[in-house]
């Protein structure tokens, strides 16, 4: 069977550097006898290496072209090859344990894979996989730096986040417009807030809509122009300085201070 062109519209850019592949699959080592969900396999770049590995392997694949050449070209896919958008699907009904997720996953879905993922964080020990260089950097980033936001506190908060390596746009055929980069999430010992949960996902969106300004002015939405709340020196601060404990006492304080709710 022929090669599949890769369809711009989905975000496709296929790797050739193979090594990379075996590096993105050398991810899972730590879980061995975890099974694992691929995303967006492609033509199997990474999924030969997980074969290699006898991992309890399922692909998701949105792109019916694919189907038949990955069945062709890797017999052990059969029957655990499911065509659908990952984003829509209800991962326990693949595997009702812990699995990893990993991929070379599409430009446009990549953030959103991630939030994804804080959906099944307690199903979900580790997930790894290559994105656009400055997605990752998003992800990793520290309190304090520019690329700092509201993924990078969500994504904390759950995981022990690792930059793994830089990947070239020469390693893709065609060659994306962006460098790429290699991340590995491992799930953290937090099992629960110390706050509301929903309200902490409320107060770091609130705050970084407006990421320049600081908290006092960003979180008026939820606390209103004069609430005695801000008279506490965290809201001197801007977002983008606010380790994820910072976060949980500041939804602390918006949850005491939220109309409707003081004693």
């Amino acid at each position: 069977m022929a090669t599949v062109k890769p369809k711009k519209f989905l975000g496709q850019h296929f790797l050739k550097d193979l090594d990379i592949a075996r590096r993105i699959a050398d991810t899972l080592d730590d879980f061995p006898d975890m099974p694992v969900i691929e995303v967006g396999p492609g033509m199997g770049a990474l999924t030969q290496y997980l074969i290699e590995k006898e991992k309890d392997l399922t692909v998701v694949e949105l792109d019916n072209d694919f189907i038949p050449y990955l069945e062709e070209h890797y017999p052990a896919l059969r029957g655990h090859i499911i065509k659908d958008d990952f984003l829509k699907l209800d991962l326990s009904r693949i595997y009702s344990g812990r699995f990893c997720v990993t991929g070379n996953y599409p430009y446009n879905i990549s953030s959103q894979i991630f939030f994804k993922t804080l959906d099944y964080k307690n199903h979900i020990p580790c997930c790894s996989g290559m994105l656009q260089k400055e997605v990752a950097e998003r992800i990793a980033a520290v309190p304090g730096g520019k690329t700092y936001g509201i993924l990078s506190v969500l994504l904390q908060a759950w995981y022990d986040i690792e930059y793994l390596f830089t990947v070239s746009e020469k390693a893709f055929d065609p060659p994306p417009k962006v460098k790429s980069a290699v991340v590995k999430l491992v799930r953290n010992k937090r099992r629960n807030l110390d706050c509301d949960e929903q309200l902490f996902k409320t107060v770091i969106k609130t705050g970084f809509n407006q990421r320049r300004k600081t908290l006092r002015n960003s979180m008026k939405p939820l606390l209103g122009k004069d609430c005695e709340a801000y008279a506490n020196p965290i809201f001197d601060e801007r977002p983008e300085r606010l380790s994820v404990a910072d976060f949980e006492k500041l939804t602390n304080i918006v949850d005491a201070f939220l109309p409707g709710r003081q004693n």
